[in-house]
């Protein structure tokens, strides 16, 4: 019986502890989420390319959901769908492809590396660049 009193003590105070705790922070997948909204916010999506001219650029980089996106300006920026692998990007690993011209294209592949540790965190075959502009 005393044993029974004290689970009851013990769950009902659970509950309420339950109750009383504060909103969760939302976790790093909801931000980039939000993140990869707020960039595309406002932007039409244009005809996809197979490549992209980066030699006039220097894109800002991100990803979502298996998504590498090119920010090329404020109102430009390429979406390419990677089937996965590059995920690291989001955390702050870098991104290495190795360029034989001036255009990144459908097909290349990408490595993402930690530098600090000098550890590679994956790879990717980049698809269909997608532009999406503002109007």
């Amino acid at each position: 019986m005393r044993f029974l009193i004290t689970f009851a003590a013990a769950a009902a105070l659970g509950a309420a502890a339950v109750v009383a705790a504060p909103a969760q922070k939302p976790d790093r997948q909801e931000k980039s989420r939000i993140a990869y909204e707020k960039l595309l916010a406002g932007k039409t999506p244009g005809k996809p390319q197979d490549c992209i001219d980066t030699r006039w650029t220097r894109p800002q980089l991100t990803a979502y959901d298996g998504k590498l996106l090119y920010r090329v300006s404020r109102r430009l920026v390429y979406v390419t769908e990677t089937g996965g692998g590059c995920e690291a990007v989001a955390r702050g690993d870098t991104i290495i492809t190795r360029q034989f011209q001036t255009q990144l294209c459908r097909g290349d592949i990408a490595r993402t590396v930690n530098l600090p540790a000098g550890i590679p965190s994956g790879s990717c075959a980049m698809g269909q660049f997608v532009p999406y502009r503002s109007q």
